[in-house]
């Protein structure tokens, strides 16, 4: 029955892409058009685009505004700015994300994939080849580190970068967490054989190298700390501030015991991985980003960051990089403490700025526990918030104290960020500003940041097929509406497609 669903959806999905390739050529430049936004949120760090102006950018002053038009991000030149990309991969391209953004096909697809047909060898040997080349060829980099250096070396070639980011699911104990960080070193160590620059990070999911139990647990106690001084964590190291006021509690609404002597074992190996890794990570001049993760263990590993940063970003060295999910309320005032935390200290803060990828999950826990959302109210919010961390993150690298990797697929928020470089007089080539964006996502912007000089890279999953589809099943299922929303890479293609057909028949017609 779903099998059949699935061929239903699929002719109606082939209808609606060639109505998207017959479509007129969207307008851009001086933006008539407007993409309804969705869900600010993606794997890690997405969000769809918006044409409007963000409540930041329309307060600006007019002489702010004035240096902000000098910044050219230019999406006029189909020809120049996918350059670098074949036709049938733009053809391919299209494709797959008209797919992703038909809501039907996902829901079956997720309910296909957790369903007991794929227990059949040989149904599930058809589903995981449909989807190796459609889905995961697009947003993925390969099954293994040699199939994503052939990734990357098309990246690379494109004059685009790569963060490598290896699928590990979960770990649950100190086993799964060596050999997850066994594969962790491995990137780094291969990094040497590429070329020079051609990865800008390596990435790291603390749930990976920690047990996702003790994450609960230490987040617990860090949150009972912070509400109450006297409650002494004796484990504890120097670290950046993790929670503001202004955060939420709601996850530990009565005091948790202290940790097990088993408990700060298991802790203290995780934080040595860390520590090793970074080390690693330092001795190849490799920096290293550190993702960001449900708000129930994100506190543990700030905490596990931070303190790391506290010893590997000094120097200069901007090595480790923590995440602020930007569509959280506190996002900002965190902000704010680590980096007055981290100048006090002689610390170079390293972030990466998102704006978040679980805010159904987020929203639902905090419903269910009779307490409002910690995600901002609305879209426009989020967007503001971004745009602001990330003004506050390039006015520390210009002091010389910060060092941030702005990933965002909102044209907007590239725009305004691309322009406060210029107007803060910092390099556009600046190894300390970088922009990034998920592989398949949002190429136009990609391009256009790449063309205007700046320093862009492509988050680049990759794994064994059957063990990185739960890993795009999650995202698919917390981001429903999102790539519905993100029209304008399709309409950027397509008008570059039909420019090349037209260009292939124009000089047999005029013969």
């Amino acid at each position: 029955m779903a099998l059949r669903n699935t061929r239903i959806l699929l002719r109606e999905f082939e209808r609606k892409s060639l109505n998207t390739l017959a479509g007129s050529p969207v307008v851009i430049g001086s933006v008539t058009t407007s993409v309804t936004a969705a869900d600010p949120c993606s794997f890690d760090l997405t969000t769809p685009i918006t044409t409007k102006a963000s409540p930041a950018e329309e307060d600006t002053t007019t002489s702010e505004k004035g240096r902000r038009s000098e910044i050219n991000l230019d999406f006029n030149d189909g020809k120049k700015l996918f350059s670098s990309v074949t036709t049938g991969k733009l053809i391919r391209s299209m494709v797959n994300q008209q797919m992703a953004s038909y809501e039907p096909i996902v829901d079956v697809g997720i309910k296909v994939m957790r369903s007991r047909l794929v227990e059949t060898m040989i149904v599930k040997d058809f589903i995981m080849s449909m989807v190796k080349h459609t889905f995961y060829d697009h947003f993925c980099a390969g099954e293994n580190l040699d199939e994503a250096k052939k990734t990357l070396q098309k990246l690379w070639n494109g004059g685009l970068k790569g963060i490598m980011d290896y699928g590990l699911e979960d770990a649950t104990d100190n086993a799964s967490c060596d050999r997850n960080y066994k594969e962790f070193l491995k990137i780094v160590e291969t990094t040497k054989l590429l070329p020079p620059s051609s990865v800008s990070y390596a990435c790291v999911k603390v749930t990976a190298i920690c047990p996702i139990s003790l994450l609960k647990r230490v987040s617990d106690l860090l949150r009972w700390e912070h509400k109450d001084s006297s409650f002494h964590l004796p484990w504890k190291v120097d670290t950046l501030p993790m929670l503001a006021d202004s955060s939420a509690f709601y996850h530990t609404m009565s005091k948790p015991n202290h940790l097990t002597p088993s408990e700060e074992y298991d802790l203290h190996q995780a934080h040595q991985r860390l520590i090793k890794l970074s080390e690693k990570c330092l001795e190849s001049k490799l920096p290293l980003l550190v993702d960001a993760e449900y708000s129930s263990v994100q506190p543990a590993i700030d905490y596990l960051t931070y303190s790391t940063m506290i010893r590997i970003n000094r120097d200069g060295n901007r090595i480790v990089h923590g995440t602020i999910q930007t569509y959280f309320r506190d996002a900002k005032e965190r902000l704010i403490q680590a980096t007055e935390a981290a100048e006090k200290m002689g610390v170079m803060l390293g972030l990466k700025l998102v704006r978040g990828a679980y805010m159904s999950s987020e929203s639902q826990l905090a419903s269910s526990l009779g307490f409002p959302s910690p995600i901002h109210k609305s879209i426009q919010d989020t967007h503001a918030c971004y745009d602001e961390c990330a003004s506050i993150m390039l006015e520390k690298v210009a002091k010389g104290t910060g060092a941030v990797v702005l990933a965002t697929h909102n044209i907007e928020s590239g725009r305004a960020a691309a322009s406060k470089v210029e107007s803060l007089g910092l390099q556009k080539s600046s190894e300390k500003v970088q922009f990034a964006q998920l592989k398949g996502m949002a190429d136009g912007l990609s391009f256009a940041l790449k063309n205007a000089g700046f320093q862009v890279s492509k988050y680049l999953p990759y794994g064994p097929v059957d063990m990185v589809i739960p890993y795009l099943l999650r995202r698919a299922e917390e981001n429903k509406g999102l790539l519905s929303a993100s029209t304008f890479d399709r309409q950027l293609m397509s008008k570059e497609v039909t420019r090349r057909l037209k260009a292939a028949v124009t000089p047999s017609t005029n013969h």
